[in-house]
């Protein structure tokens, strides 16, 4: 019992310590004193915001009036069955959209360590599930190539941080981390379908560090959907990893050394799920990488091919000294995300890369990508436009055939973060920032639905009008929504629109096919400027500060009775706004759960909201139990039983929550969404 209540005392006094101290936040700029951002209120005509970059308040303005204003009627003529359209993209998933979270912010993000993970991360990733079937997130990064997997970390920690040795432009710390990171992972599948990517590093491949390979596979299991080789290494020689005459064959032979690692090391089974080459089409394209026989050479070990690019950069700001050349106005790049032409520009580079990768039967995914790399724009990256854009950009990478894209997930000086948890010294009293790309990918799950079978087109809408884009969603070879977007801002009204769609008839040479009536979801908000007060479907996630993952107030799903007679159902956009029109009711069931899996965010520890995992529910996690896991010894060479001390941990944090009177028991809920 001495020992025992010695025990206790020790873990409580760490447990203190994660809630008193005050933790280093790194961004874009260095080291962040934490501040409470609530007060501060800034405008486009006042941008002298000086907080953290997550929680800044400029508000931009709205541009002007495009002059020619697009058609406010027009109609669209469109086939029942697939096999009469042209130009569809493959077969797509809800879950097409995912995330990928810079490594070095992942104990922010989703939890301190395997028993601790938080409430309003695994609310937020149910709502994707719940619609799409599941969620995929990519943990890395620029800080994946120089981690570093240990068995154990003073003070119990499950990562640490180290700017010693960070040597290139973004910043992003040397991380030092234990397999707890990866049992995290392993545990909020348990709770939460979710399929993880992660990177082995790649800075020195004179001297590989495949423990995070070995470790992933062994904990993750059929979790764990592939390990990206190579983050972004058209940018290794600017970074100074590398020589500057490093070039694509270089990678080539690099990639080769790690490839045959790989096959050599009994502790990888798995060796066909590489990630590669990412490449974020700066000093090289993906048709450089290609040209090295990189396809044809490494096929066998590749799950997939991928690149990485953000449309625009907020390095100058970010990086005044470091000749970015003047700082780009957030104002005057606004309207560059507001037009169609932005998500086809895109993605245009990118369509050989596709066809090869289809003609390869590899997937073809955008690995990581947001709307301005250096951390995005203040009042751009976190606005209602940049929702409409994410989900324009998005539905226009699905239709060029990409199979997925993962939005980039950072620190506290990053704005253009999906969601972001509160600085650490504030968790007492604030709750999670929401950001206004989240409803992109909610609203993109509900689009392509959960058969993984969706195909899409894009109309070239209004006279292919750039303000007011719209696609056809076939699923099952069948028509099941249409996705229509108003770009412009106008809260007179005169600039909303109303579509005519027919379905069948006319000059299709099909019969009339429009429904008696069909649904609508719309995500609004009064501007492209706004920040806050944005709705899916009349339910919001919550102001800044003030969200817990969950969908607040009542679902508004529009009823629109239509003319079979004219073979027509009129739909009206407003400016600006997103409408998700469902043409059957199986396509609106199955986008609209009737129930969502909820985390109760009333658990803390001390100031920490946080969740933990059931010991019985970690004891079988990845479908073992931990005696069959403890019979896999080590997940690395030299490493200690990572399997057993993760059985052990959740028993000490009950015991500790008992001693310490504190209630750190996630609740399980079910409430209609």
């Amino acid at each position: 019992m001495v020992f025992l209540s010695l025990l206790a005392i020790s873990w409580i006094f760490l447990l203190i310590q994660y809630a008193t101290a005050s933790v280093t936040v790194y961004g874009l700029t260095g080291a962040i004193a934490p501040t409470d951002t609530a007060s501060a209120s800034t405008s486009a005509a006042s941008p002298a915001y000086t907080g953290q970059a997550a929680f800044n308040t400029i508000v931009l303005t709205a541009p002007a009036l495009p002059n020619p204003a697009p058609a406010t009627q027009f109609g669209l003529q469109l086939q029942n069955s697939a096999q009469n359209v042209v130009g569809l993209s493959i077969q797509q998933s809800g879950a097409f959209y995912g995330f990928s979270i810079e490594m070095s912010v992942v104990t922010q993000v989703i939890g301190i360590n395997s028993t601790f993970i938080n409430p309003p991360f695994l609310n937020l990733m149910s709502l994707i599930t719940q619609r799409a079937g599941r969620v995929n997130i990519r943990v890395g990064g620029n800080t994946q190539e120089t981690a570093v997997l240990v068995d154990s970390l003073p003070d119990g920690l499950a990562i640490q941080k180290d700017k010693v040795d960070s040597s290139n432009p973004t910043e992003t710390p040397t991380l030092i981390f234990t397999a707890e990171i990866i049992y995290m992972l392993a545990n909020v599948s348990q709770l939460v379908n979710t399929k993880w990517y992660l990177g082995v590093p790649m800075n020195d491949t004179a001297n590989l560090r495949l423990q995070i390979a070995e470790a992933a596979e062994s904990i993750l299991g059929n979790n764990l959907l592939g390990l990206q080789l190579g983050n972004e290494p058209d940018l290794y020689s600017g970074h100074g990893h590398r020589p500057p005459t490093y070039s694509p064959f270089d990678y080539f032979g690099e990639f080769s050394v790690v490839v045959q690692a790989i096959q050599d090391n009994s502790n990888i089974p798995i060796r066909n799920n590489l990630i590669a080459p990412s490449v974020a089409t700066g000093p090289w394209i993906p048709e450089d990488v290609w040209n090295t026989g990189f396809i044809p050479a490494y096929t066998n070990s590749l799950g997939a091919l991928a690149v990485e690019h953000y449309p625009d950069d907020n390095c100058a700001a970010a990086f005044p000294d470091a000749g970015f050349g003047p700082p780009k106005d957030p104002q005057t790049v606004f309207q560059n995300y507001l037009t169609h032409t932005s998500g086809i520009n895109i993605v245009q580079p990118y369509l050989n890369s596709s066809l090869i990768a289809q003609q390869s039967g590899k997937p073809f995914l955008m690995f990581e990508t947001n709307s301005a790399s250096c951390g995005g724009f203040p009042g751009v990256s976190d606005s209602f436009g940049a929702a409409l854009w994410a989900l324009d950009y998005g539905l226009q990478m699905a239709y060029s055939n990409f199979s997925g894209a993962l939005l980039h997930v950072g620190g506290a000086d990053d704005t253009y973060n999906p969601f972001t948890p509160p600085p650490t010294n504030e968790t007492g009293f604030h709750q999670w920032t929401i950001g206004p790309t989240f409803y992109s990918v909610l609203a993109m799950s509900e689009t392509l639905g959960n058969t993984n079978t969706s195909q899409l087109v894009d109309l070239q809408a209004n006279g292919n009008n750039e303000f007011t884009p719209a696609y056809a969603v076939y699923e099952g070879g069948s028509l099941a929504r249409l996705a229509l977007f108003n770009f412009i801002t106008d809260p007179s009204g005169a600039n909303d629109y109303t579509v005519s769609i027919s379905i069948g008839g006319g000059d299709t040479g099909q019969p009339n096919g429009t429904p008696a009536q069909v649904s609508v979801k719309y995500l609004l908000a009064p501007s492209v400027a706004e920040k806050e007060n944005i709705t899916w479907a009349g339910q919001t996630l919550g102001a800044m500060f003030k969200a817990d993952g969950r969908l607040q107030g009542s679902e508004q799903v529009q009823t629109v009775t239509c003319d079979q007679n004219a073979n027509t159902c009129d739909v009206k956009v407003p400016a600006p706004g997103f409408a998700l029109v469902f043409l059957t009711d199986n396509a609106l069931q199955e986008s609209n759960p009737q129930s969502t899996m909820t985390f109760s965010t009333s658990s803390v520890t001390r100031t920490i909201n946080t969740a933990t995992v059931d010991p019985a529910v970690l004891a079988t996690s990845n479908g073992q139990n931990g005696q069959v896991r403890a019979g896999l010894g080590s997940t690395s060479k030299g490493s200690v039983n990572a399997a057993r001390a993760a059985i052990i941990v959740p028993s000490i944090a009950t015991l500790l929550a008992l001693l310490a009177g504190l209630s750190i028991l996630g609740v399980l809920s079910r409430t209609t969404s």
